[in-house]
């Protein structure tokens, strides 16, 4: 019968597992990430019970409750529960600014940013707006008036611990409520795909076929397609037209196929394949 290892009596050395550190600054982070959660859940519930004696203003109350819980609510609640259940590194899904996961990441490329942009740019993809104030109010207007905006702005996403890089898309009939749009992002220095792939970029591409409530926090948001797959199928084929010197090559299986929903509430579909464009035209 073999023998067992002795028990140790001496003081314990090296880096012992199942014990973590936090620091300070990271708890009176969380306290205070937590606090705001509860004051937001606290000033909607005095607002609610303030309400009901406003009569026919329980109408103006309607419209101040729904912008209270929607955007200030909601969105705290969901970036207080992700940090304890979403994990933080990459699994294929960008982020919501709320820690939600959104779209997946269904491209690759290997491009310099002048190459990406320029072979997009001859593809006819518009660049997107960044967000500000003034080009949210834009985009409410042009999809209330149906006007076109070809370069209105995307929400952000965020993979990498970091917002998208830029956004383009392509606008379908002059309607705002409805378009192509892709956002990119570029890989940190050395870090490579599951598997051992090095890529310069990152890209989400979805395809925008309305305008709706997200069913998670109830903004107004764009609804997307289901089948990711088509988008970005449709946006490897309008890079190779502008640019017949590409080549694709696709990790099959990258992900395994599923469904779920993005950080809105939409449904999605995959079939879990990676194309990789090559834009630098190598021998």
């Amino acid at each position: 019968m073999p023998r067992s290892a002795p028990p140790r009596t001496g003081p314990v050395t090296g880096r012992q597992t199942g014990v973590s550190r936090v620091s300070f600054g990271a708890l009176v982070d969380g306290f205070f990430f937590v606090f705001a959660g509860a004051a937001a859940v606290w000033l909607a519930v005095l607002f609610f019970s303030e309400s009901l004696s406003l009569g026919w203003g329980i109408l103006w109350f309607a419209v101040v409750f729904w912008l209270l819980v929607a955007y200030l609510v909601l969105p705290r609640l969901h970036g207080i529960l992700t940090r304890l259940y979403v994990p933080d590194y990459f699994i294929g899904r960008a982020r919501t600014s709320d820690g939600l996961l959104g779209d997946p990441v269904n491209l690759a490329v290997n491009a310099t940013e002048t190459q990406l942009r320029s072979t997009l740019e001859a593809a006819a993809w518009t660049r997107a707006d960044d967000v500000t104030l003034g080009t949210a109010w834009k985009i409410v207007a042009s999809t209330v008036t149906r006007r076109s905006y070809d370069e209105a702005p995307v929400s952000p996403l965020f993979l990498f611990g970091r917002m998208q890089d830029f956004a383009y898309q392509q606008e379908v009939r002059n309607n705002p409520a409805r378009r192509h749009h892709v956002r990119f992002w570029r890989c940190p220095d050395g870090w490579m795909l599951p598997g051992g792939y090095r890529v310069d970029w990152l890209a989400a591409g979805t395809f925008d076929k309305a305008v709706g409530f997200s069913l998670f926090t109830l903004q107004i948001t764009h609804k997307i397609d289901a089948d990711t797959d088509v988008e970005r199928d449709h946006i490897v084929a309008s890079l190779l037209a502008a640019e017949p010197a590409a080549r694709v090559t696709v990790i099959r299986d990258f992900s395994s196929g599923y469904h779920a929903r993005n950080g809105g509430g939409d449904t999605i579909q995959t079939d879990g394949d990676l194309p990789v464009v090559d834009l630098r035209g190598d021998p």
